[in-house]
């Protein structure tokens, strides 16, 4: 794993978590986008070489809208940049980590994405990411 890649935050309504994110980082969003696989709209702020995806529920039965529900808003995962996702899954797999997907699958910023179960993590959802 090369670097902390961004860390998602759930959130009940991008618009108004952009507005608080925009003032609190002193940066815009400068990406709004969908990805219908996981039923969420993304919106990404970049601070320095640090990055923050908001996440927020199109569908009620997405995994966003089921952690709002048992969660409330807040920190979701943090994805780590890879530069090979197939390598580090064999890598993480070997290890005995338990991963939520079987293919690295597309994801939101132009990304190859997989995520690592939280019960391997100690409670952390962890994403890893390759740039495509």
């Amino acid at each position: 794993m090369n670097k902390i890649e961004h860390i998602g935050i759930a959130v009940n309504s991008i618009s108004s978590a952009a507005d608080i994110y925009q003032k609190l980082l002193n940066t815009p969003v400068y990406k709004i986008e969908e990805v219908a696989s996981e039923g969420v709209k993304t919106a990404f702020l970049q601070n320095g070489p640090n990055k923050i995806e908001l996440l927020e529920a199109m569908i009620d039965n997405s995994p966003i809208a089921k952690f709002i529900a048992k969660r409330g808003e807040g920190i979701h995962h943090i994805a780590f940049d890879v530069d090979d996702i197939e390598a580090e899954m064999q890598r993480l797999k070997d290890e005995g980590f338990v991963l939520l997907n079987d293919t690295p699958k597309p994801g939101a910023d132009n990304k190859l994405v997989c995520f690592v179960h939280p019960k391997s993590t100690n409670s952390v959802l962890i994403e890893l990411c390759q740039s495509m």
